[in-house]
């Protein structure tokens, strides 16, 4: 019986030190870059040489420092170490403040190129609040490399947003946002109109009701990764593929296949909140 004990205890610990090589920290790695963490995906011996999507994780100001660890607390990467499953490198840089670099977060994207096998093709990148204004100005200033982009409460902040006409795009923000004014999200449709009126990539959910908060739930749910993996630089006219419905109970159940949900409601509540007071400290829609 112990020997069977000692044997089960020993595989554990296998599997535990398994899984914590695919989620690396990388700090100085790059050089004018961002400090990151890097999740590599599971090798599949049917496909050794295939190479793999990636996935640019951009979080909010309140993750802003020089602690990698913050960047763990909600997003793309705390959604896989609750146990979503997503067969792509994941990218999660730490801003140390202020508004995000483009350049620096594709610096990281060239250096994954150059280590990793990677689909060129398949470069996605999402974030909400001061990540959603990082979003709009990755997938501008890149739109020949974003094969798509989810940006979720926030704005833009570089001077032309032209490019986004180019690419596969979901802006989602809620009416009820205090930290960032819907407004934010407006302006940058609004600035994607003035060049081409019919914005054929773009979706554009305004939801009702919905806070500043509540956005986050994406970061956990499949169909998030489902909808951005359904696009490709290869796509005929780089057609937008269709969402799916915020307004239902979908949202409700972003956590409910995950480890720990209680404890990620608490914790995406707690960063909200500090969010909230920087705001309200500044009162102005600024990015948060």
């Amino acid at each position: 019986m112990m020997k069977k004990l000692i044997t089960l205890f020993t595989c554990l610990l296998l599997t535990i030190g398994v899984s914590a090589q695919h989620l690396t920290p990388q700090r100085g790695t790059v050089k004018d870059a961002y400090n990151f963490w890097l999740y590599t995906p599971d090798a599949n011996i049917d496909s050794e040489d295939e190479p793999k999507p990636v996935i640019i994780f951009l979080h909010g100001a309140s993750l802003c420092g020089n602690n990698l660890d913050k960047v763990r607390r909600y997003g793309t990467i705390d959604a896989i170490e609750k146990g979503r499953k997503l067969d792509a490198y994941v990218i999660a840089p730490q801003n140390p403040g202020g508004a995000w670099n483009p350049h620096k977060v594709m610096n990281i994207v060239d250096w994954l190129g150059d280590n990793h096998n990677i689909d060129y093709d398949r470069i996605y990148v999402l974030g909400m609040s001061l990540g959603g204004y990082g979003t709009i100005d990755l997938a501008a200033t890149y739109p020949d490399r974003i094969a798509a982009a989810m940006a979720m409460c926030g704005g833009g902040s570089v001077k032309d947003l032209s490019g986004l006409n180019d690419v596969p795009l979901w802006i989602i923000h809620g009416t009820a946002d205090r930290a960032v004014s819907i407004g934010q999200s407006d302006k940058v449709v609004s600035q994607m109109k003035a060049h081409d009126s019919s914005t054929p990539r773009l979706i554009y959910n305004r939801i009702p009701g919905m806070n500043h908060s509540q956005p986050a739930r994406l970061f956990y749910l499949s169909e998030s990764y489902d909808w951005l993996f359904s696009h490709s630089l290869k796509d005929k006219k780089r057609s937008v593929s269709k969402g799916f419905d915020l307004t239902g109970g979908i949202m409700r159940s972003a956590y409910k296949d995950l480890k720990s949900s209680g404890k990620k409601r608490s914790t995406v509540s707690r960063a909200t909140k500090k969010k909230k007071s920087t705001s309200r400290k500044s009162r102005k829609s600024r990015r948060s």
